[in-house]
Protein backbone atom coordinates (compact mmCIF):
# COMPACT_ATOMS: atom_id res chain seq x y z
CA UNK A 1 0.00 0.00 0.00
CA UNK A 2 1.73 3.62 -1.28
CA UNK A 3 0.90 6.29 0.79
CA UNK A 4 1.40 9.50 -1.26
CA UNK A 5 1.61 13.10 -0.01
CA UNK A 6 -1.96 13.81 -1.14
CA UNK A 7 -3.15 10.78 0.71
CA UNK A 8 -1.50 12.54 4.10
CA UNK A 9 -3.02 15.81 3.37
CA UNK A 10 -6.40 14.62 3.56
CA UNK A 11 -6.12 12.46 7.06
CA UNK A 12 -3.45 14.32 9.04
CA UNK A 13 -5.28 17.68 8.55
CA UNK A 14 -8.52 17.10 9.90
CA UNK A 15 -7.28 14.61 12.15
CA UNK A 16 -4.99 17.23 14.03
CA UNK A 17 -7.58 19.75 13.97
CA UNK A 18 -10.45 17.19 15.28
CA UNK A 19 -7.74 16.09 18.60
CA UNK A 20 -6.78 19.71 18.93
CA UNK A 21 -10.39 21.02 19.22
CA UNK A 22 -11.71 18.44 21.37
CA UNK A 23 -8.54 19.05 23.82
CA UNK A 24 -8.73 22.67 24.10
CA UNK A 25 -12.68 22.54 24.68
CA UNK A 26 -11.75 20.46 26.98
CA UNK A 27 -9.48 22.89 29.01
CA UNK A 28 -11.87 25.66 28.28
CA UNK A 29 -15.03 24.89 29.92
CA UNK A 30 -12.87 23.70 33.22
CA UNK A 31 -11.67 27.62 33.10
CA UNK A 32 -14.75 28.61 32.82
CA UNK A 33 -16.10 26.31 35.69
CA UNK A 34 -13.58 27.28 38.07
CA UNK A 35 -10.18 24.72 37.32
CA UNK A 36 -7.26 27.14 35.60
CA UNK A 37 -4.94 24.22 35.40
CA UNK A 38 -4.81 23.75 32.05
CA UNK A 39 -5.20 27.39 31.23
CA UNK A 40 -2.10 27.92 33.37
CA UNK A 41 -0.09 25.32 31.63
CA UNK A 42 -1.64 26.94 27.94
CA UNK A 43 -3.49 24.00 26.89
CA UNK A 44 -6.33 26.37 26.48
CA UNK A 45 -4.75 26.71 23.00
CA UNK A 46 -5.57 25.87 19.02
CA UNK A 47 -2.10 24.98 18.62
CA UNK A 48 -1.82 21.58 17.95
CA UNK A 49 1.74 20.82 19.15
CA UNK A 50 0.77 21.46 22.78
CA UNK A 51 -1.79 18.30 22.20
CA UNK A 52 -0.19 15.88 20.15
CA UNK A 53 1.37 12.53 21.43
CA UNK A 54 3.49 11.88 18.51
CA UNK A 55 2.83 7.88 19.37
CA UNK A 56 -1.22 8.18 20.25
CA UNK A 57 -2.22 11.00 17.75
CA UNK A 58 -0.13 9.54 14.57
CA UNK A 59 1.69 6.99 15.07
CA UNK A 60 -0.65 4.39 16.39
CA UNK A 61 -3.87 5.50 13.58
CA UNK A 62 -1.29 5.40 11.02
CA UNK A 63 -0.41 1.93 11.54
CA UNK A 64 -4.00 0.91 12.27
CA UNK A 65 -4.99 2.85 8.69
CA UNK A 66 -2.05 0.79 7.37
CA UNK A 67 -3.36 -2.81 8.65
CA UNK A 68 -6.46 -2.35 7.26
CA UNK A 69 -7.46 -2.15 11.21
CA UNK A 70 -11.74 -2.54 11.27
CA UNK A 71 -11.48 0.68 13.42
CA UNK A 72 -9.68 3.87 14.25
CA UNK A 73 -8.11 4.67 17.37
CA UNK A 74 -5.97 7.22 18.77
CA UNK A 75 -5.23 10.01 21.67
CA UNK A 76 -3.65 12.97 22.70
CA UNK A 77 -1.79 14.08 25.75
CA UNK A 78 -4.83 14.40 28.49
CA UNK A 79 -5.85 17.88 29.42
CA UNK A 80 -5.02 18.20 33.41
CA UNK A 81 -8.48 19.15 35.10
CA UNK A 82 -8.20 19.00 39.02
CA UNK A 83 -11.91 18.43 39.11
CA UNK A 84 -11.64 19.62 43.15
CA UNK A 85 -10.74 22.80 41.67
CA UNK A 86 -14.55 23.10 39.88
CA UNK A 87 -17.41 24.97 41.42
CA UNK A 88 -19.53 22.04 41.45
CA UNK A 89 -17.42 19.34 40.66
CA UNK A 90 -19.70 15.99 40.28
CA UNK A 91 -21.77 18.52 37.55
CA UNK A 92 -19.44 20.18 36.58
CA UNK A 93 -17.20 17.53 35.67
CA UNK A 94 -19.76 16.36 33.35
CA UNK A 95 -19.88 19.37 31.31
CA UNK A 96 -16.53 19.69 31.05
CA UNK A 97 -16.15 15.33 29.80
CA UNK A 98 -19.08 16.33 27.25
CA UNK A 99 -17.21 19.16 25.97
CA UNK A 100 -14.72 17.09 23.33
CA UNK A 101 -17.71 15.19 21.93
CA UNK A 102 -19.59 17.84 21.71
CA UNK A 103 -16.87 20.00 19.96
CA UNK A 104 -16.31 17.15 17.95
CA UNK A 105 -20.04 16.87 16.93
CA UNK A 106 -20.07 20.78 15.76
CA UNK A 107 -17.17 20.12 13.96
CA UNK A 108 -18.63 17.23 11.99
CA UNK A 109 -21.22 19.52 11.51
CA UNK A 110 -19.60 22.53 10.07
CA UNK A 111 -17.50 19.87 7.85
CA UNK A 112 -20.55 18.41 5.95
CA UNK A 113 -22.21 21.74 5.59
CA UNK A 114 -19.21 22.87 3.94
CA UNK A 115 -19.65 20.37 0.98
CA UNK A 116 -21.73 22.68 -0.45
CA UNK A 117 -19.19 24.90 -1.35
CA UNK A 118 -16.87 22.02 -3.17
CA UNK A 119 -18.68 22.43 -6.69
CA UNK A 120 -17.44 26.39 -6.46
CA UNK A 121 -14.31 25.65 -6.68
CA UNK A 122 -11.75 23.91 -9.62
CA UNK A 123 -11.79 20.52 -10.09
CA UNK A 124 -8.43 19.86 -8.27
CA UNK A 125 -9.23 22.10 -5.33
CA UNK A 126 -12.67 21.01 -4.79
CA UNK A 127 -11.02 17.32 -4.87
CA UNK A 128 -8.84 17.67 -2.61
CA UNK A 129 -11.45 19.58 -0.25
CA UNK A 130 -14.15 17.21 -0.22
CA UNK A 131 -11.59 14.21 0.42
CA UNK A 132 -11.18 16.70 3.96
CA UNK A 133 -14.21 17.50 4.59
CA UNK A 134 -15.34 13.62 4.22
CA UNK A 135 -13.06 12.45 6.54
CA UNK A 136 -13.23 15.45 8.78
CA UNK A 137 -16.92 14.54 9.40
CA UNK A 138 -15.85 11.12 9.66
CA UNK A 139 -12.95 11.10 12.26
CA UNK A 140 -14.57 13.88 14.53
CA UNK A 141 -17.94 11.50 14.79
CA UNK A 142 -14.87 8.37 15.41
CA UNK A 143 -14.03 10.29 18.24
CA UNK A 144 -17.25 11.55 20.06
CA UNK A 145 -18.71 8.32 19.62
CA UNK A 146 -15.40 6.48 20.68
CA UNK A 147 -15.01 8.70 23.52
CA UNK A 148 -18.61 8.48 24.83
CA UNK A 149 -17.78 4.52 25.90
CA UNK A 150 -18.74 4.27 29.91
CA UNK A 151 -14.95 4.17 30.55
CA UNK A 152 -12.75 5.84 32.65
CA UNK A 153 -10.80 7.88 31.39
CA UNK A 154 -12.76 8.23 28.50
CA UNK A 155 -15.39 11.23 28.44
CA UNK A 156 -18.42 8.64 28.57
CA UNK A 157 -16.81 7.23 31.58
CA UNK A 158 -16.59 10.61 33.41
CA UNK A 159 -19.95 11.42 32.25
CA UNK A 160 -21.19 8.32 33.76
CA UNK A 161 -18.84 9.01 37.14
CA UNK A 162 -20.90 12.07 37.38
CA UNK A 163 -24.36 11.10 37.22
CA UNK A 164 -24.57 7.50 38.68
CA UNK A 165 -25.34 7.49 42.21
CA UNK A 166 -22.24 7.39 44.25
CA UNK A 167 -22.57 3.90 45.25
CA UNK A 168 -21.91 2.87 41.59
CA UNK A 169 -19.61 6.09 40.80
CA UNK A 170 -16.94 5.35 42.96
CA UNK A 171 -16.00 1.74 41.84
CA UNK A 172 -16.27 2.81 38.46
CA UNK A 173 -14.02 5.68 38.88
CA UNK A 174 -11.81 3.60 40.32
CA UNK A 175 -11.66 1.62 36.81
CA UNK A 176 -9.56 4.86 35.68
CA UNK A 177 -5.54 3.77 35.72
CA UNK A 178 -6.52 0.64 33.86
CA UNK A 179 -9.03 2.15 31.14
CA UNK A 180 -6.20 2.15 28.20
CA UNK A 181 -5.23 -1.96 29.19
CA UNK A 182 -9.33 -2.22 29.76
CA UNK A 183 -9.81 -0.69 25.97
CA UNK A 184 -6.88 -2.31 24.78
CA UNK A 185 -8.25 -6.31 26.39
CA UNK A 186 -11.84 -5.05 24.33
CA UNK A 187 -10.73 -3.80 21.39
CA UNK A 188 -7.79 -6.12 20.31
CA UNK A 189 -6.69 -8.97 22.73
CA UNK A 190 -10.55 -10.19 22.96
CA UNK A 191 -10.84 -10.58 19.14
CA UNK A 192 -8.20 -11.64 18.71
CA UNK A 193 -8.67 -14.78 21.43
CA UNK A 194 -12.25 -15.05 20.12
CA UNK A 195 -10.83 -15.52 16.07
CA UNK A 196 -8.54 -18.64 17.73
CA UNK A 197 -12.08 -20.62 18.35
CA UNK A 198 -13.62 -19.46 15.19
CA UNK A 199 -15.38 -16.41 17.53
CA UNK A 200 -16.68 -13.02 16.80
CA UNK A 201 -16.03 -11.67 19.66
CA UNK A 202 -15.48 -7.86 18.06
CA UNK A 203 -18.38 -6.66 19.90
CA UNK A 204 -17.02 -3.20 20.78
CA UNK A 205 -16.22 -2.58 17.65
CA UNK A 206 -19.41 -3.45 15.88
CA UNK A 207 -21.29 -1.12 18.03
CA UNK A 208 -18.97 1.44 16.90
CA UNK A 209 -19.16 1.26 13.75
CA UNK A 210 -23.28 1.12 13.50
CA UNK A 211 -23.77 3.99 15.93
CA UNK A 212 -20.76 5.95 13.82
CA UNK A 213 -23.38 4.77 11.18
CA UNK A 214 -26.23 6.32 12.47
CA UNK A 215 -24.56 9.47 13.88
CA UNK A 216 -22.88 10.28 10.06
CA UNK A 217 -26.15 9.68 8.11
CA UNK A 218 -27.91 12.03 10.73
CA UNK A 219 -25.28 14.80 10.40
CA UNK A 220 -25.83 14.28 6.42
CA UNK A 221 -28.96 14.63 6.68
CA UNK A 222 -29.42 17.79 9.00
CA UNK A 223 -26.88 19.51 6.82
CA UNK A 224 -28.98 18.54 3.09
CA UNK A 225 -25.96 16.03 2.34
CA UNK A 226 -28.26 13.09 2.82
Amino acid sequence: MNITLYDVSVWVLPLVIAITFHEAAHGFVAHRLGDNTAFDLGRVSFNPLRHIDPFGTLMLPAMLLLSHSPFLFGYAKPVPVNFRGLRSPRIDMVWVALAGPATNIALALIAAAAFHAVDYLPANAGEWLAANLKNAVLINVILAVFNMLPIPPLDGGRVAVGLLPRVLAYPLSRLEPFGMLILIGILILLPLAGSQFGLNLDVISAILRTSTGYVIQLILAITGNA
